[in-house]
């Protein structure tokens, strides 16, 4: 029997509190005009002490087993994408497994930075194919703000927190198509100076550093490169894709991508004005926003493509 992971279930989860660039710039020396004509930003969410990755990711599981109809307890596995953990161990995974009851799921945190769900979405596809799993949750959970320097224009205004997740199930292919058709990752170490965050063990405590320009340069080319290796797996052109979900860190590379797969603006999911870059979450809360309101549906060809720390990239082609 042809096995594939299917995405049946979707959700998320925004802190209650927006910042809008307003109020960051009577924080700071910005604008509203600087910060939107360089990223597309507008506002972003930013959990307060009650909100963790932990909680966030577990409130964005039980929606997604909601939106699937499925029973916590019927989830074989957890894989968390984050970078922002609120410990060190245990992971955020088992805190969710703990919190929505999912009691005979294994699970573990993936640190892949802003790819990270790419990442922990070809995980859990690998688990499914190989026969180890037949439900996941694939979350991304993240709390950029506890790791901004607040000071920094040229970095604090491009985050937010929050957490997307989804569940995957193993499907018998019956000539559906249906379901994840491939996944194709990357890193190149070489470049990890240019995006990072230092260790708690350091004397700065964790704090991001960024060299833009760097990672805009970088990103245009390899994320082209990741979609042309996804299309080209499949013998698909650009215009067969219906959907592109691509993770949400500046409006620019957004348009780049959608000009270099000619989709037009109705057909590319962007949430950054009003989310900013979540980082691994930025990806399921896109898919979540899309499905719920019924733009991506049952069928449609979805690609997913996104760049981080590390540096780490990939895509991922799935039709829902």
């Amino acid at each position: 029997m042809s096995v594939r992971a299917c995405l049946t279930g979707v959700g998320g989860y925004l802190p209650k509190r927006v910042v809008t660039n307003e109020e960051l710039a009577s924080r700071i020396e910005t604008s509203d005009d600087w910060i939107t004509s360089r990223t597309g930003i507008h506002q972003r969410h930013i959990a307060d002490e009650t909100e963790t990755a932990a909680s966030m990711a577990a409130s964005a599981a039980r929606e997604a087993l909601a939106y699937a109809g499925a029973d916590a307890a019927e989830v074989d596995a957890i894989i968390v994408a984050t970078a922002t953990p609120d410990e060190a161990f245990p992971s955020v995974a088992v805190r969710v497994q703990a919190a929505i009851g999912a009691n005979r799921a294994f699970g573990f945190d993936l640190s892949a930075a802003c790819s990270g769900f790419i990442y922990a979405l070809a995980t859990a596809n690998a688990f499914i194919l190989a026969g180890q799993a037949r439900k996941i949750l694939v979350i991304g959970s993240e709390v950029y703000s506890r790791i901004l320097d607040w000071t920094d224009r040229t970095t604090c205004v491009l985050f937010g927190d929050g957490a997307g997740a989804v569940l995957l199930e193993a499907e018998d292919l019956k000539g559906s198509g249906r379901g994840i058709l491939s996944t194709h990752l990357h890193a190149d170490g070489r470049l990890g100076d240019i995006l990072y965050v230092t260790g708690p063990g350091s004397k700065a405590g964790a704090v991001l550093k960024m060299q833009g320009r760097d990672v805009f340069r970088h990103a245009v080319a390899k994320l082209s490169e990741a979609v042309d290796e996804a299309l080209e797996a499949h013998h698909l052109v650009a215009s067969d894709i219906q959907w592109l979900v691509p993770h949400q860190a500046n409006l620019r590379i957004i348009d780049g991508m959608a000009r270099k797969l000619s989709l037009p603006e109705g057909r590319v999911v962007v949430t950054v004005d009003r989310h900013a870059n979540t980082s691994a979450a930025s990806i399921p809360l896109a898919l979540n926003e899309a499905m719920r309101d019924g733009r991506i549906s049952k069928g449609d060809l979805v690609l997913m493509e996104g760049l981080g720390g590390g540096l780490t990239w990939g895509s991922a082609l799935v039709r829902i």
